[in-house]
């Protein structure tokens, strides 16, 4: 049995805890603020059926777990620490939403189980999400020790594919349930879908590979010019896969065409190459 700790360790531990808990709300409600206060994203949690909530939930502990696990790239952290790590988070994000909700006026003492449920688990995803990255990022570091640690983070191509399918989730979400995305899709010529595909290419190369963007050079490969050519339009796919889900859970896919479908994947891909690329640098410690 080991000695116990001293009143000045416990009380910095404590404090060291509640500043790591002060910054997880902070990124919460910095990424989620406007998800919060979206009409649409109301009504999608008071539609959803229980399936779809437990696999919203279940993809939201998936997407934790990769960016606990890759997010500092250190080579120290342990899965028991990742599996805690989100389970502490997935849970600050619920009871922030069920908060803020209640704040705004959207739950209430009468609001039925299915209704305060639907509407907490729909918002709570992305509230999550920007608590872990706002407990990652919002400090000061972990000084000297600590950035000794790391990987070679740009030759690390699993955690960067899984960094950026969360900035690329994160970003999108906050646009996939207006229905100007629907409108945009539905009146676009194919040509001008055309163009933001291309303009999404564009701006994820330039992004990633040629505005000197904080810590690119040391979070993407360049060794050679095909690794920007493949950077590019990985970070692309990322994109509209991540779109496809999200709108796809917000029900948008239902009763419409594949036109407007893929269409609504190319408008919305725009707001994921965003997160793909520049969202996917500065999520990144």
């Amino acid at each position: 049995m080991g000695e116990p700790r001293p009143p000045e360790d416990r009380h910095q531990a404590v404090m060291k805890s509640l500043r790591e808990y002060g910054r997880g709300l902070a990124g919460g409600l910095l990424f989620s603020l406007p998800l919060l206060y979206t009409m649409e994203v109301w009504w999608a949690g008071f539609i959803a059926r229980p399936g779809h909530l437990l696999l919203y939930l279940a993809a939201t502990f998936v997407l934790l777990l990769g960016y606990n696990r890759y997010g500092g790239f250190r080579q120290d952290v342990t899965w028991s620490e990742v599996l805690t790590d989100s389970v502490e988070e997935l849970g600050l994000g619920l009871l922030v939403s069920a908060a803020v909700l209640f704040l705004i006026g959207q739950l209430t003492v009468d609001s039925s189980w299915q209704e305060v449920v639907g509407k907490v688990t729909v918002e709570a995803g992305t509230v999550a999400i920007g608590v872990s990255v706002g407990t990652a990022q919002l400090g000061g570091g972990g000084g000297e020790d600590a950035k000794e640690k790391k990987r070679d983070a740009a030759d690390h191509v699993p955690g960067q594919l899984v960094i950026g399918f969360c900035g690329a989730v994160l970003f999108a979400s906050n646009v996939a349930p207006t229905e100007e995305i629907l409108k945009i899709a539905v009146e676009d010529s194919p040509w001008k879908l055309l163009g933001t595909a291309v303009l999404s290419l564009l701006l994820g190369g330039l992004i990633l590979y040629h505005v000197d963007f904080k810590r690119a050079h040391r979070l993407t490969r360049r060794h050679v010019a095909w690794d920007m050519v493949w950077g590019t339009l990985v970070t692309y796919a990322l994109a509209l896969v991540s779109s496809a889900l999200v709108l796809w859970f917000f029900g948008r896919f239902k009763d419409t065409g594949l036109f407007v479908c893929v269409a609504q994947v190319v408008v919305l891909g725009l707001a994921g190459t965003l997160g793909a690329s520049a969202g996917r640098l500065l999520i990144q410690s």
